[in-house]
């Protein structure tokens, strides 16, 4: 598992992150996505989920926030929305107890 980062999302989405050499998983829907990040969870420490499916998943996926590895992050796609940003601004202040990157 040494550092090694993966994507999950819809098709086009995770193309520039294949590009950049991270593990590419294609899910179409929510339920795919699930059941791509129970069998690598294991295998990556790192893994990015595309907005659109991060959002129905999250009360799955706050599970693995009790647990060091892997870490799951919300990345926004096209014109995305505030959720990613909510969800990176919550993290934060739950770990450094103060917002230091968004200030509102």
């Amino acid at each position: 598992m040494e550092g090694k980062i993966a994507i999950v999302g819809g098709g086009d989405s995770i193309t520039v992150f294949k590009a950049a050499g991270v593990a590419a998983f294609a899910a179409e829907n929510a339920e795919t996505a699930r059941e791509l990040i129970r069998r690598i969870a294991k295998d990556y420490k790192i893994i990015f989920v595309t907005e659109e499916i991060y959002a129905p998943l999250a009360a799955f996926l706050k599970r693995f926030d009790e647990q060091p590895y892997p870490v799951i992050l919300s990345v926004p796609v096209n014109e995305g929305s505030d959720y990613g940003k909510q969800l990176l601004k919550s993290a934060m202040e739950r770990a450094l107890g103060v917002d230091i990157l968004f200030n509102t």
